[in-house]
């Protein structure tokens, strides 16, 4: 039987939470080692696009952007059935929509990117002509 100090039973517990009285969820570590960081009461991914949307809440305050939205969802292949088989919608979720000199920018906050968003953007390229403004610390083609 593991004996556990005062100390790690709290540590513990904090980690476990009882989600309909029956099933745990832990705490899961970010394949990436971003924290998720809360303002303004809306959860963000990571410190970086919290951080990016602390800006552009300044920038909206100074009449520079209008709009700003925050998780906003395009749908780029639309959901269908094929042989019986139903094959989901593939979504592309931009992290901040806003208007600036009034055109709409989709911006996106990368940290590292990733293949599954490089074929997003792309299909956001060829299939609704939409080029994504990308900002963040490892930023590359």
């Amino acid at each position: 039987m593991a004996r556990w100090s005062r100390k790690q039973a709290a540590e513990i517990a904090q980690r476990l939470q009882q989600v309909d009285g029956a099933s745990v969820v832990r705490e899961r570590r970010n394949k990436y080692g971003a924290k998720k960081t809360a303002v303004d009461g809306r959860t963000f991914d990571s410190q970086g696009e919290a951080a990016r949307y602390v800006e552009l809440r300044h920038l909206e305050r100074a009449g520079l952007i209008e709009n700003l939205r925050c998780q906003v969802p395009f749908e780029l292949l639309p959901g269908t059935t094929i042989n019986g088989k139903t094959i989901r919608p593939c979504f592309y979720v931009a992290d901040f929509v806003y208007l600036e000199a009034g055109a709409e920018v989709i911006e996106d906050f990368k940290g590292f990117v990733t293949e599954g968003y490089r074929q997003k953007r792309h299909m956001m390229k060829v299939l609704r002509g939409i080029e994504i403004r990308e900002t963040g610390k490892r930023v590359a083609r």
